[in-house]
């Protein structure tokens, strides 16, 4: 078995602002063949945002050889996520993701109440043939009450309408080791996220290590106040085990697709995605490693 290997779209969202067709067309001649997309005003746009539509996108993808394994949708309406699953619904993707979530220090039972929310979103992209997905960043490994955050969502939300999109670098960041949840939860695990840390960034890898108090409560500000930009370096030239994450990944029932994302980098979004793509392909048991 292989990995697959795509891009999440917010690594190029600059590039995406500027020409959305010409930056889907130039990912693909880097060697990519899968992306996901990040809509943070699904409640202006249904789609992947940038002001695409579903028969373009879908004609863009097909003309270039790429397909569409979700997108990230923030705002997260329950009650209004209808035209945003019927655009993905059309355009071929087999489910959306939440972007990001915050839950108030200590408040279990708003945690609960979200994990209906969750459950919910998953009924509704069952009923379109879809899948829901739930992504993590570092503040899901908060404790409360001595569980974690992200605990307290996989073991709320049902195995059947809520799956998992592990983002690895921020469970390292949360203090935690992503492939201990990877084989407790291996069943639900159909996509991931991979970043990189620096070698010599002047932080802990763990935030709770002496940058975050672990009882403190994470906003989106707070959030935004400790996400340094250098934090991140090209995916596959820092510290982190990908190539112990990919064998992980081989073993599991249900995993599609490892998607490199790239938050922030001294280079230009599509040269970064190249960097990315060349240091990925010298790793085994990915596709890219195979057609190098």
């Amino acid at each position: 078995m292989t990995v697959q290997v795509g891009i999440q779209l917010y690594s190029v969202r600059n590039a995406m602002a500027d020409d959305p067709e010409a930056t889907l067309a130039r990912l693909a001649e880097i060697g990519f063949t899968r992306v996901e997309g990040a809509n943070h005003e699904a409640d202006r746009d249904p789609g992947i945002g940038f002001g695409i539509s579903a028969d373009r996108l879908a004609g863009v993808l097909q003309q270039n050889g790429l397909s569409i394994v979700g997108s990230h949708i923030n705002p997260l309406d329950v009650d209004r996520l209808g035209p945003t699953l019927d655009f993905h619904a059309g355009i071929g993707s087999p489910g959306i993701g939440c972007d990001i979530e915050f839950y108030p220090y200590g408040d279990v039972d708003y945690v609960k109440r979200r994990a209906d929310a969750f459950n919910r979103v998953g009924e509704l992209c069952a009923e379109r043939g879809m899948v829901f997905y739930y992504h993590n960043h570092f503040q899901e490994f908060q404790e409360f009450d001595g569980t974690p955050v992200y605990e307290l969502i996989l073991e709320n939300t049902d195995p059947e309408l809520v799956k998992i999109e592990m983002d690895t670098f921020w469970v390292y960041r949360g203090g935690h080791d992503p492939l201990e949840w990877i084989r407790r939860y291996g069943d639900r695990v159909i996509l991931t996220h991979q970043k990189d840390f620096p070698a010599d960034f002047d932080e802990p890898l763990n935030l709770f290590d002496g940058i975050v108090d672990p009882r403190e409560n994470i906003t989106f500000d707070r959030f935004i106040e400790v996400k340094n930009p250098l934090s991140f370096v090209e995916i596959g030239t820092g510290i982190l085990p990908i190539q112990e994450i990919i064998t992980t990944l081989n073993g599991l029932p249900h995993f599609r697709c490892m998607l490199l994302e790239q938050d922030f980098s001294r280079n230009e979004d599509l040269e970064s995605a190249r960097i990315s793509r060349d240091a990925f392909s010298r790793l085994d048991g990915t596709e890219l490693q195979v057609a190098r």
